[in-house]
């Protein structure tokens, strides 16, 4: 791979494989400067989790700090609508420094808390049982489309307490929104569509939350605005955001996962033997061997030294958790799928103040699929020979994932 291959993150072949673009970039130049997106490059484990744990250097504020225009390039006469996409992006939790995230997170935490999670395990259990009984008898699926994706909707429906005939819009809501951090150039078109559409369907419901409030995430959204900490904007686009983030991540994590299994029969077999008792270290190497997340950004607060270079204040940094999940001075054999891994400290939730929020949902959405898939199909079979992936920096989303099974064979 040439030094110019090297700067191409939207390549075929990176988005195919980027782990062994990664591994390459990292035993080079771990904290490497992108040409040609004007960006730092930082995939080794050390480096990641320093920078995740010095929050007070590198800014999350990215829109509301970075000048440069969308990456790769839209289509000209869509760049107005970029400004649109800085409006709802930027009033996200995700994108707040300090102070305004401590107390915005503040009013958040207590609902996400692993407590609080736990007890909708048996909504979840019910909500992965009722889809695979619908889905059994037919002896193939595209998990993607009727599994993986309408199962986080399921939840998120209930978190949002909307309407059970709300569920089939609200997820044409999350596909359109999941353009944000795709490489399409006509991709601002269903990003702005996805985004007004969610800020017009929560709006009444907030209103409604704000007279009559409930124990519902929108609920708690409200009761921040009625104490100051939010905008009604910012009720409105972090409605957006629990609906974006919860859907895409769960819907990689259920496919990259499932197609690491399936390609390690071994590891497969290894669940099938004690699918509740291996569920949970399961879904730990899912989560490091192929993420749902493969990067993020931050933005340079000041002048930083990292790893014998100099970042400057303003330069926007890309960090990947999928090449930190990789290194082999974290990770023994850092290319094998083990299911058994231990320890297994893994930074694809991240680290620091920004640590992911849902990560308590997001395991015990993995553990209850795996778990519930290894119970029932003593095999999967892919039923394709190559699988697609979006052209995406941010994620490892799969563009279907077929797969088939044999009825009756235990």
């Amino acid at each position: 791979m040439t030094r110019t291959d090297l700067d191409d993150l939207f390549a075929p072949e990176v988005i195919a494989d980027p782990y062994s673009y990664f591994a390459q970039l990292r035993e080079a130049d771990p904290v490497h400067w992108n040409e040609r997106f004007q960006l730092w490059v930082i995939t080794g484990y050390e480096e990641v989790v320093w920078l995740l744990r010095h929050h007070e250097l590198f800014s999350s504020a990215i829109m509301k700090h970075s000048t440069s225009p969308p990456y790769p390039p839209v289509d000209p006469e869509d760049l107005p609508l970029f400004d649109e996409v800085r409006e709802f992006r930027g009033d996200q939790l995700v994108e707040q420094d300090r102070p305004e995230h401590l107390h915005q997170r503040g009013v958040v935490h207590e609902y996400f808390t692993p407590t609080a999670m736990e007890s909708w395990r048996p909504f979840v259990r019910n909500a992965v049982r009722e889809l695979l009984d619908e889905l059994e008898p037919l002896g193939r699926m595209d998990v993607l489309t009727v599994f993986a994706a309408p199962l986080p909707v399921r939840i998120i429906a209930q978190m949002m307490d909307v309407p059970f005939e709300d569920r089939d819009y609200l997820r044409e809501l999350a596909d359109s929104i999941l353009y944000m951090n795709r490489g399409e150039p006509w991709r601002l078109r269903p990003l702005t569509e996805g985004m007004r559409g969610i800020v017009e369907y929560a709006a009444p419901l907030v209103e409604e939350r704000l007279e009559c409030p409930g124990d519902d995430f929108i609920s708690i959204l409200a009761r921040g605005e009625k104490t100051g900490v939010f905008t009604r904007h910012q009720v409105l686009v972090n409605t957006g955001l629990l609906l974006f983030a919860g859907h895409e991540t769960t819907m990689n994590l259920i496919c990259n996962g499932l197609l690491a299994l399936i390609r390690h029969p071994d590891q497969w077999d290894r669940l099938r033997a004690d699918p509740a008792g291996k569920a949970r270290l399961a879904t730990e190497e899912c989560l490091r061997y192929d993420p749902p997340v493969k990067s993020t950004q931050r933005i340079a607060a000041e002048d930083v030294e990292l790893g014998g270079r100099t970042i400057r204040k303003g330069d926007r940094i890309r960090w990947i958790m999928a090449a930190a999940n990789r290194d082999p001075s974290a990770f023994p054999d850092p290319d094998r799928f083990d299911i058994g891994r231990q320890p297994n400290p893994h930074v694809s939730f991240g680290s620091g103040i920004h640590y992911c929020l849902g990560v308590a949902l997001a395991r015990m959405e993995g553990q209850e699929v795996f778990r519930a898939l290894a119970e029932r199909f003593p095999r999967l079979e892919l039923a394709t020979e190559e699988v697609e992936y979006q052209p995406s920096i941010q994620f490892r989303s799969l563009k279907s994932l077929p797969v088939t099974w044999t009825q009756g064979d235990q």
